[in-house]
């Protein structure tokens, strides 16, 4: 009778490893880590919270997976971009083809690389981006520090340009000029001789785009890498 109940359970088990990943990243995007649930996720693929621990043991390894799951499709993109003859010119691409995907999932930062015994994809990306530091004159911790640096204006950047507006702007009360716009006059009343820096540059960040801020701050990146690889 055991051997009949387990048998019966497992056929009830009829999706995949692939659909749970694929929810589950539908899940995170609707809402966030928070809504990641085993219960959520059951009702989602239609069977019981138990047949997923068919396929994860927790909720970081179901987070992990589905992270890995979404830089599979980033992997998938780098891999199609031909080698050029620059180095830092592929880097640039492949940081700008991860900026966004993260950018448009601001979880995704937060569970990149964090347990690469099981983010299989991660790592080979991580991997990619650092074999364009074999192609130019860089020792190993240079090289390491290159990529570590790359990865944390692509990830940081991603990941604060991602994050929900303030309420009004959401309400539509203000658009995001408007809320800008605020901060910069408050600035522009505080005393030049206390706060020289901000009255230098309250017009920069007046209305400014954050992608463009973000595509600055990896070009410094960059050049700083091409300076030190002696280019």
């Amino acid at each position: 009778m055991a051997r009949l109940q387990s048998r019966e359970g497992r056929r009830r088990v009829s999706h995949s490893m692939e659909s749970v990943l694929t929810e589950a990243v539908a899940l995170l995007d609707e809402a966030g880590a928070p809504a990641l649930t085993f219960r959520a996720l059951a009702q989602r693929l239609g069977g019981g919270v138990a047949s997923i621990y068919w396929y994860v043991a927790s909720k970081d390894e179901l987070l992990d997976r589905a992270a890995d799951h979404v830089i599979g499709g980033v992997l998938a993109d780098i891999e199609k971009l031909p080698v050029g003859d620059d180095p830092i010119d592929d880097l640039r691409t492949m940081a700008l083809t991860l900026f966004d995907a993260i950018v448009d999932r601001p979880w995704l930062g937060a569970y990149f690389m964090r347990n690469t015994d099981v983010q299989g994809n991660s790592l080979l990306l991580y991997e990619k981006l650092g074999r364009q530091t074999l192609r130019l004159d860089l020792d190993a911790r240079q090289r390491f520090h290159a990529v570590s640096a790359i990865v944390g204006v692509v990830v940081g950047s991603a990941v604060d340009m991602g994050q929900e507006p303030p309420q009004e702007v959401l309400d539509g009360a203000v658009d995001r000029e408007e809320y800008l716009g605020r901060f910069a006059q408050r600035w522009r009343e505080l005393d030049p001789e206390e706060f020289p820096f901000v009255h230098e540059i309250v017009d920069e960040f007046d209305g400014h785009d954050d992608v463009d801020q973000f595509r600055s701050a990896l070009e410094l990146t960059l050049t700083g890498l091409r300076l030190q690889a002696g280019g």
